[in-house]
């Protein structure tokens, strides 16, 4: 089994004590890492080679963005799509056990969901459209796992109000389409919705503005792990889990982990 987790931890220098417990406790293969909000030489190796992660690949960058690959097992770093004209620090590619893992953040996009007076969305728009194209080109090659921020809750059990939130950007129609149409040109399944289908909600992050984020339970499902058909049907439903808990952990994240596991 190869268990696959994505988190974006919301700088890992702050949180890296968070980080270990949820590798001590969940134990899995490969963690891919998003926001990591440190340069290459900045980010803690020591912490991780203790922990059991001999294997990284970082994409750092100053202050913001950054992703990271930490791996149990024998990671060789690839050529990652260009999916960001801007040239930030938004993907990380790795081949492990024969699989492309594909680590990607995409932004935000602001608060208006108007690419014309709000540059950061047209910037977000951007990116999905080069994921169409990039992920497009590799249909059907290798078996490949696309996980991460992808900041799009796609689908209408992936908000906590889907009426309330059609206007608020990670739910507009223009950022679920996209992303829809990358998972489409891409050849990849949605590997939560494969084993917890609608209507079943399922949130991933929850924000920082709320007092309480547990009472009113007001999330998103932004975080995603998706395998390429030729590779879905080795993901099984026992070994898939959102771990909820982390974000009531000292110092959180606003975002929780998703866990894959692969039977290969």
């Amino acid at each position: 089994m190869l268990k696959i987790a994505t988190w974006n931890i919301n700088s890992v220098r702050l949180r890296i004590g968070t980080v270990c417990r949820f590798l001590d406790e969940a134990k899995p293969d490969v963690l891919c890492l998003q926001e990591i909000k440190c340069r290459n030489g900045e980010f803690p190796e020591k912490a991780f080679k203790d922990a059991g992660y001999k294997h990284i690949h970082v994409v750092g960058q100053k202050g913001w963005h950054g992703v990271a690959i930490v791996s149990k097992r024998k990671l060789e770093p690839i050529a990652a799509p260009r999916i960001c004209p801007k040239e930030e620090a938004r993907i990380a590619s790795a081949l492990v056990e024969g699989v492309e893992i594909h680590n990607l953040y995409v932004p935000a996009g602001a608060d208006v969901p108007d690419p014309i007076g709000n540059p950061k969305f047209k910037h977000k728009l951007d990116v999905l459209d080069a994921m169409k194209r990039e992920f497009k080109k590799r249909r059907g090659k290798a078996p490949a796992v696309l996980v991460g921020d992808l900041n799009v809750a796609p689908g209408e059990f992936d908000v906590w109000s889907h009426k309330q939130l059609l206007d608020v950007v990670s739910h507009t129609p223009a950022e679920t389409t996209r992303l829809n149409a990358v998972l489409d040109a891409g050849g990849y399944v949605d590997l939560a919705r494969l084993h917890k289908p609608d209507p079943e909600k399922l949130f991933t992050w929850w924000s920082y503005r709320s007092p309480d984020w547990t009472k009113n339970n007001r999330g998103r499902r932004l975080d995603h792990i998706w395998a390429t058909t030729n590779l879905a049907p080795a993901s099984k439903a026992e070994a898939f889990h959102i771990h909820v808990p982390c974000r009531s952990w000292e110092r959180p994240s606003d975002h929780v982990p998703v866990v894959a596991g692969l039977k290969l």
